[in-house]
């Protein structure tokens, strides 16, 4: 009998939508990124909709465009990722919350309490994004002069992973007896340093916040260069990335997993979750109208701005009506980044005015248009043949695409077996079919 398969589906927010023009799409909330009744919204038409997952990006700078262009984002200000998710727990049971942090530019004690808290708070839900800063921006406001090198900086996360996981299992599960009677609270024997010395970081512990419900958070990834793919097989148990065909995605599929099993770890314990941009409509010509419209609000300064962005160098003196040079300057920015962009000039044959469009409108990934129904086929074509466990979904602008999604798209998936109808339980981790992390130094 053929295995029968379950989407996992998470949703991007930004806090918002990801696409530049989003905010000025008729019936959106121009302010969505900073308003918390917008936010709770979100967050419980999500839940509604059986989501996993409500991920929040985070950056720790203003995104490095020229000043033509940044003064079009509506992403230069949003909230403080631990700040949402810990009031959105309040207004939500079932949906994980999973929150952007750098291992560049915090500190590991910082990272493992705040997840730590965030975990309690929402009774099992929350999930870490490991980052590690593609924005060479942001180490100004951290006292840098320049940015860590990038292979530097998939070193510092890896040994950063171990010191938080590390804090997070410096208590048992039953270290709080909480004795009424005998007056005893804590079980010392039942508590551990980290004592860790290595090459980046030196952390003693104990962490000062009892172990997490879920044994540890739910570890999300999303790098995609060599170093990002290993670190994921390593490390995470979802993984953020973005690819526009199903053969590419099929080649990225196999090679993590097949890395995972390599790392000693069982692949079905890796959930790869592509970033999909969806468009609903009565038609695909509809959704494709839509889509025009949408598209047709992006300022020519945010296309560039967004190219230069994903290419880690200033496009502004391109030619527009050529292609991109043959050689660009050197990048220490996200290198699978470069990578897509040049990959999809070569494929498409695009002129630099065109890749401009292109990113200026949204990230440059897979993008899905259509019928509930059409959306559907495609979706259950990438999951039954091992494109992806699920998606990352984006939505065009809210709360209208939002709406549409869980309205329109989800009760097609259920309608046909692959998505779920009821939450399977009560952690993040259980509605994904991921165990609960044992505590590598306590029975």
């Amino acid at each position: 009998m053929a295995e029968h398969r379950q989407l996992r589906l998470g949703a991007f927010m930004r806090p918002a939508s990801i696409h530049t023009a989003a905010w000025r799409y008729p019936g959106a909330m121009p302010d969505a990124n900073f308003n918390l009744a917008h936010m709770v919204r979100f967050a419980q038409t999500l839940e509604r909709g059986r989501f996993d997952a409500f991920f929040m990006a985070d950056h720790l700078a203003v995104l490095n465009m020229p000043i033509n262009a940044l003064k079009r984002s509506h992403t230069v200000t949003s909230f403080e990722p631990f700040t949402l998710l810990s009031a959105l727990a309040m207004v939500t049971r079932h949906i994980g919350l999973v929150a952007t942090a750098s291992t560049t530019f915090d500190a590991p004690y910082h990272i493992a309490r705040r997840f730590a808290s965030l975990d309690h708070i929402s009774g099992g839900r929350a999930g870490w994004n490991i980052v590690t800063t593609s924005n060479p921006d942001a180490a100004l406001n951290f006292g840098l002069e320049e940015h860590m090198e990038h292979d530097e900086r998939y070193r510092r996360a890896r040994e950063f992973f171990d010191v938080v996981t590390g804090l997070w299992d410096s208590f048992a599960d039953d270290a709080f007896p909480r004795d009424v009677a005998a007056g005893l609270y804590l079980d010392p024997a039942r508590m551990r340093r980290v004592d860790h010395k290595g090459e980046f970081l030196s952390v003693r512990g104990p962490l000062n916040i009892a172990r997490p419900v879920q044994g540890w958070p739910v570890i999300v990834q999303a790098g995609a260069s060599d170093a990002g793919r290993q670190l994921a097989a390593e490390t995470a148990e979802a993984i953020f990335c973005s690819h526009n065909n199903l053969a590419d995605a099929q080649a990225f599929y196999a090679d993590v997993k097949a890395r995972a099993a390599a790392a000693g770890r069982n692949p079905d314990h890796l959930k790869i979750l592509p970033g999909c941009f969806v468009v609903v409509g009565d038609s695909l010509e509809d959704a494709q109208a839509k889509r025009a419209r949408l598209d047709g609000l992006v300022h020519p300064d945010s296309g560039i701005a967004a190219l230069s962005i994903a290419l880690g160098c200033d496009a502004a003196g391109f030619a527009l009506d050529q292609p991109l040079p043959a050689t660009l300057p050197p990048t220490n920015q996200s290198l699978s980044g470069r990578e897509r962009v040049l990959g999809m000039a070569a494929r498409e044959n695009l002129t630099v005015g065109q890749l401009a469009q292109r990113f200026g409108a949204h990230y440059g990934g897979l993008s899905m248009m259509g019928t509930p129904a059409q959306i559907a086929d495609q979706m259950q074509a990438w999951l039954e043949q091992r494109g992806c466990d699920g998606f990352n979904i984006m939505f065009p602008y809210l709360p209208e695409g939002l709406d549409d999604f869980v309205d329109r798209v989800v009760p097609e998936l259920q309608r046909r077996g692959i998505f779920r109808t009821e939450y399977e339980g009560t952690t993040l981790r259980e509605n994904l079919g991921l165990p609960r992390v044992p505590n590598r130094f306590f029975a």
